[in-house]
């Protein structure tokens, strides 16, 4: 963890702590060394915030290039903090832009590190989990790194959509899955059929952890790519 990193977990999660009921299970699941890909369930934007909390490592996340781009002290400000939080500038514009952000993330855990997706793409609108992108699959196929599934509980209460900040008091559960092992297509270009299953084979263990109903269908396209 680079010392921004663990000065910030110093005071935030003391913090987070005496805010909120935060409990984790399966933390066990997580490996200790060496790159692997974090697949969670998406209900909030404050996601970001419970799911590094209790997670014993360093995770990267994407957000949108824009957060980097401020101009003046906060502009400034908000760019250093996102990079030290461990946050991936990624362009919303898909097509190559958008590729780069997934070039960086193979390369993260290529380098050992675990990188953090929600292959929903966006939040739930409704609490429900639907169809997952292909985004962490194919990381997976590229660098065999193993995806640990992950079932968030709560963060739609403490930060419902809409809400400017999370609201205090609420429980907090992130549910550790074990890790799912797609070593074997490593190296190799497997086809939209392949993805496809191995992607609904994810979801169906986040669904196993989060007990949510499942939609077989891609959330509305409401929100930001950060959010």
């Amino acid at each position: 963890m680079s010392l921004a990193y663990s000065a910030l977990r110093i005071v935030a999660v003391p913090t987070l702590r005496a805010l909120w009921t935060l409990r984790a299970e399966g933390v066990e699941h997580l490996p200790r060394t060496g790159g692997a890909i974090v697949a969670a369930n998406h209900l909030s934007v404050s996601d970001h915030l419970f799911l590094p909390a209790v997670c014993p490592r360093k995770v990267f996340f994407m957000a949108k290039a824009e957060y980097f781009r401020g101009t003046g002290l906060k502009g400034a400000f908000t760019a250093k903090f996102m990079r030290a939080v461990g946050q991936i500038p990624v362009e919303r514009v898909g097509g190559a832009a958008a590729r780069a952000g997934l070039d960086q993330a193979e390369e993260l855990i290529r380098s050992g590190e675990l990188f953090g997706i929600f292959p929903e793409g966006t939040r739930s609108p409704d609490g429900r989990l639907y169809k997952g992108k292909t985004g962490a699959v194919r990381l997976a196929f590229a660098t065999g790194a193993p995806v640990i599934p992950v079932g968030l509980h709560g963060t739609d209460k403490a930060q419902p959509i809409g809400a400017p900040r999370p609201r205090p008091g609420h429980e907090i559960t992130v549910k550790f899955g074990a890790p799912m092992d797609f070593s074997r297509f490593a190296g190799k270009e497997p086809d939209h059929a392949v993805l496809r299953e191995a992607t609904d084979e994810i979801m169906a263990r986040i669904r196993e952890l989060s007990g949510q109903t499942y939609v077989d269908d891609y959330a509305p396209k409401h929100a930001t790519l950060r959010d």
